[in-house]
């Protein structure tokens, strides 16, 4: 296509308006037009990566093929497009600083002062375009988080601001998603507040060049004519996006509302036919039609902020779909789970999935859970530590060994089934050095795991420190607990699987990366099938 286009997406007003599924959506449109798009995220904070922080604070850490901990749109990128992002698709301000003081102390700069203007603003210009350099793409998507007039964005929007005057209208272009509140009381959609925050960026130095209003309810043609006078954009470049029952509408609400066609003609690119969407529409009719509706019960340590647990909430709806089925999640604190009461929590469920996780918290309620699932028959799924933990209980109840535990909790047991890989035993520093990304597994045959992907060697991405002990292998196959999946190159297992049993699958690596709305994952479709199975015996 020749020069590569930008888009940039700011966002006004509140925080989590949906930047993310905006992008994603446009990034949807354009790609399914046949063109190569990719999106990328900026983040204002100073952390390294996602990495080292809070779920209940970011959400879920995604990790990228390539390893990078990113933040968690890059998982709707990647769902949307179906295509991996890398490294390069999420930067943040520490990242730039880190790189710049970096240079600053290898001589790079040569004895010059470094400021914020223009060495911080040059390398997010870098950063921002370096995507284009690769000859991979004809549209690079580039998500600003935050809002406009957060004093953490600034350099962000500065450099912008310079990077559209360099490019020229023609390749680069500004679209600034902003809230239209309705005040129930007066009965009205407001517009107040997105043209202060299309002041704030022309203050900037920024005049958007397409606004995305986001509110409850649709807003009429007087409402977009206001828009486009007072915040100086043509009225067909007033977009509304109300909300969606699910956010894999977004992408039809945004083409019926044509913001690809002027994306195009902004960047006087043509038109052409209907993008092809007809799986997505097809995806659509099976997510809203169900024919079997099942109870899950996920059980983690996060479950006040679902979007700790994102993409594997996606997953269900990815492999619900597949399956004409409707998932219905119950976020299930393992914190409040003990034998006592494991009965009154899970007893009403058709499949129990026990969430990722770190730390000592919650750890002997998933341990009581993966018992529960294992004696009662209940399809069961455990991911990362869901894996570890449901090792360690067979350890105990099955096996007799009843000191078996991780060394993350119980570094002193004396029956370590669950210990530190080797490779991290000398690691003191916590950012990006955990197993990260893509690693090979190969299957066994005859396996439930085999059966539901069909082949025996895949890829799947990993985040984790702790490992089996492959010193306990034997006994743990000699009771019915096989290792499903190992790691061809380190011996390390991948999936542990029990025999006679309905479902009853754990993995070290995350699938939940990997589901696509055109590729759900296959785990998560064979432990719905079976959790399907299971409430159809019951009746």
């Amino acid at each position: 296509m020749g020069q590569v286009k930008y888009v940039f997406v700011t966002g006004g007003v509140t925080s989590s308006l949906g930047k993310g599924i905006i992008s994603a959506s446009l990034g949807k449109l354009l790609s399914a037009r046949g063109l190569r798009v990719t999106i990328q995220k900026f983040d204002p904070y100073i952390n390294i990566d996602p990495g080292t922080l809070n779920p209940y604070e970011h959400g879920e850490c995604y990790v990228t093929e390539d390893g990078a901990e990113t933040d968690l749109d890059l998982g709707h990128y990647e769902r949307f497009l179906a295509e991996n992002t890398s490294q390069k698709n999420n930067v943040t301000t520490g990242r730039i600083y880190n790189n710049v003081i970096t240079k600053e102390r290898e001589g790079e700069y040569l004895g010059k002062t470094v400021q914020v203007i223009p060495h911080i603003t040059d390398e997010i210009k870098r950063s921002f375009i370096a995507l284009g350099y690769t000859g991979n793409y004809d549209v690079i998507i580039t998500e600003i988080g935050g809002s406009v007039g957060d004093i953490e964005s600034l350099p962000f929007i500065e450099a912008m601001r310079q990077t559209k005057w360099e490019l020229g209208h023609e390749n680069c272009i500004v679209i600034h998603l902003t809230l239209i509140p309705y005040l129930k009381a007066v009965g009205e959609l407001k517009t107040k507040p997105t043209q202060h925050s299309v002041k704030k960026l022309l203050e900037s130095g920024i005049q958007p060049d397409i606004l995305v209003c986001r509110s409850e309810r649709a807003i009429n043609t007087e409402i977009r004519k206001k828009l486009a006078l007072f915040c100086n954009v043509p009225i067909n470049s007033v977009i509304s996006s109300i909300d969606a029952k699910t956010i894999y509408d977004v992408p039809l609400l945004m083409r019926k509302e044509k913001l690809d066609e002027r994306v195009l003609e902004l960047f006087n690119l043509p038109i052409g036919e209907e993008p092809g969407l007809v799986y997505w529409k097809e995806f659509l009719t099976k997510l809203k039609n169900p024919v079997h509706e099942i109870k899950i019960a996920l059980v983690g340590k996060y479950i006040d902020l679902h979007d700790a647990y994102k993409s594997i909430a996606e997953g269900f709806i990815h492999a619900g779909a597949s399956n004409e089925c409707k998932v219905n999640i119950n976020w299930v604190s393992s914190e409040d789970i003990e034998s006592e009461n494991v009965a009154e929590i899970l007893g009403e469920h058709d499949g129990i999935l026990i969430a990722p996780g770190f730390g000592e918290r919650g750890v002997e309620g998933k341990i009581t859970a993966a018992k529960y699932a294992r004696e009662n028959k209940i399809p069961f799924f455990g991911i990362c530590l869901g894996l570890q933990v449901a090792i360690i209980e067979f350890g105990r109840n099955v096996l007799g060994l009843k000191n078996a535990a991780s060394t993350e909790t119980d570094p002193q047991t004396k029956e370590p089934i669950i210990d530190l890989m080797e490779e991290q035993k000398k690691i003191t520093k916590k950012g990006g050095t955990m197993r990260l990304g893509a690693y090979p597994c190969t299957l066994k045959e005859g396996t439930k795991v085999f059966e539901a992907y069909g082949s025996s060697e895949i890829s799947e991405r990993h985040r984790h420190r702790y490992e089996f002990n492959n010193e306990y292998l034997e006994k743990f196959e000699n009771k019915g607990m096989l290792a499903a999946g190992v790691n061809p190159d380190s011996n390390l297992v991948e999936i542990m699987e029990l025999k006679n049993h309905p479902w009853y699958v754990g993995t070290q690596f995350h699938p939940e990366y990997k589901s696509r709305v055109v590729e759900p994952h296959p785990l998560f479709s064979g432990f719905i099938k079976a959790a399907i199975n299971h409430k159809n015996k019951k009746k």
